[in-house]
């Protein structure tokens, strides 16, 4: 039985909780907020030179600092060429039009709003350049809500005459190349957020519900690092670089302050669970509260025209998300073979008893790995935001997909979780292909069933006596 914790330190610690989150509610109440029952899903383009902007008289001047903004090219033989004075229109949704603005020498224009809610922006078709037009004549008017202080994008996809635009109904084989594609790419993103799940479990016995929230956090601070209003307004690259830091130290926090004291008072592996539970859901209603509860995409890379790189057809953006997370999946396991942290965090999965008797410092490689486990996962959720948008539940969505993987791939192994997020996502994905999209988890549910039915440990999983 367990000693009683002193009444001094239970207050002391009770205190600080009350403190710390009565801070994080001040901190969302100053904070932006939508208006209330409006949404504020937002699609921004990078910032950059504006031409010129003309209020309607009958509107007041902008005062939060919203706006909607894009920039017009079309290809040409000689790549994305920029469209000067062409006129964009911005009206409510009741078609009163409150701005107009002309694109600049570099395409890009920029209009003021008068505040939050619903518009309309149009694009005038006779102020293009003679033989440049829309790729969809019948789609030059985009809808957007924008919320307090947000700066919302439009993007209208421009082609010369008789130039070749992309169909909208792809062949049947190139369309499940592309759907191959995406699912690489989010296979390779689940493998990487799910190795540190997978390596705190084998390590600690632990199973992490709160695992997705570390995929969230890492979203959440790239994208206010980034794009947030009152963020820095960093480049995505390096606020991607400070939101992995910051999942790494987050992820190490956890083990230090909360799971490892627990561990030393030799709380059950039991409750511990329930624990991960209970911080899963305070930290994502945290996140509800200070992100708010609609989707937002990055400031950065949000229109780009599919490429062909192979047999694919994808953004740029996604074969970007794909190589870095393929060069993580292989550093990862370079790691675990050719260092000395490594070597011991196998040693300690393996073994753990074993492993302390040998030298091995096993508290130190636990904090360890859930530093890695927390950058890992940070950097899943920045690259998920990047080919999605960022949401607040956004990693407790992905964290079915992440136990999927685990299991398929062998609890507590490591090259395992690989295997099996790749798998997973890209069963996922093609999935769509025959069934509705809102079930697209169904078939890779079925096939982790059929696979334990014939390999209980997982593909790369060690076969164990029982009894």
């Amino acid at each position: 039985m367990l000693p009683p914790m002193p009444a001094a330190r239970a207050a002391r610690l009770l205190l600080r909780l009350v403190l710390a989150f009565s801070f994080t509610v001040v901190v969302a109440a100053v904070g932006p907020t939508a208006p209330a029952g409006a949404q504020t899903t937002t699609t921004s383009t990078n910032p950059g030179t504006t031409g010129s902007t003309v209020l309607a008289d009958d509107q007041p001047a902008p005062s939060g600092g919203e706006l909607v903004r894009g920039t017009l090219t079309f290809a040409d033989e000689s790549g994305r060429v920029p469209v000067d004075g062409a006129v964009v229109i911005v009206s409510t949704e009741d078609g009163t039009e409150v701005t107009r603005v002309t694109s600049g020498a570099d395409g890009k224009w920029e209009v003021p709003l008068p505040g939050p809610g619903t518009y309309q922006v149009t694009i005038d078709v006779e102020s293009l350049p003679a033989g440049v037009g829309p790729e969809d004549p019948a789609n030059i008017v985009r809808t957007i809500e924008v919320a307090t202080g947000q700066k919302a994008g439009a993007g209208f996809p421009l082609a010369k005459a008789g130039a070749e635009v992309s169909s909208p109904t792809a062949p049947e084989g190139n369309k499940f190349l592309k759907l191959l594609g995406q699912g690489i790419a989010l296979g390779s993103i689940i493998a990487m957020a799910t190795i540190g799940l997978s390596l705190i479990y084998g390590t600690t016995g632990l199973i992490n519900f709160a695992h997705g929230e570390l995929v969230t956090f890492g979203a959440l601070v790239a994208w206010w690092l980034s794009t947030g209003t009152g963020g820095p307004g960093l480049s995505l690259v390096l606020a991607g670089l400070l939101a992995v830091v910051a999942g790494a130290a987050f992820g190490g926090a956890q083990e230090k302050y909360l799971f490892a004291p627990l561990r030393k008072r030799r709380t059950s592996n039991v409750a511990l669970i329930v624990v991960t539970i209970g911080w899963a859901l305070v930290l994502r209603h945290l996140y509800l509260i200070i992100f708010g509860g609609s989707s937002r995409p990055y400031d950065e890379y949000v229109l780009q025209r599919e490429i062909d790189v192979g047999p694919f057809t994808l953004a740029p953006k996604s074969f970007w998300t794909t190589g870095i997370s393929l060069l993580v999946l292989v550093l990862v396991g370079l790691m675990l073979q050719r260092t000395r942290l490594g070597t011991a965090m196998r040693a300690v999965a393996d073994n753990r008893d074993l492993a302390a008797s040998s030298g091995i410092d096993v508290r130190r490689v636990i904090l360890l790995t859930w530093v890695l486990g927390g950058g890992l996962a940070a950097l899943g959720g920045v690259l998920l935001g990047l080919t999605n948008r960022v949401s607040w539940s956004m990693g407790a969505l992905l964290l079915l997909q992440m136990f999927a993987a685990m299991v398929l791939g062998g609890l507590g192994s490591a090259y395992g979780a690989m295997v099996g997020g790749l798998v997973i996502g890209i069963v996922t994905t093609t999935s769509t292909e025959l069934i509705p999209a809102e079930l697209d988890l169904v078939p890779s549910l079925f096939v982790l069933i059929l696979l334990l039915l014939v390999r209980p440990q997982g593909l790369l999983g060690r076969a164990e006596r029982v009894g």
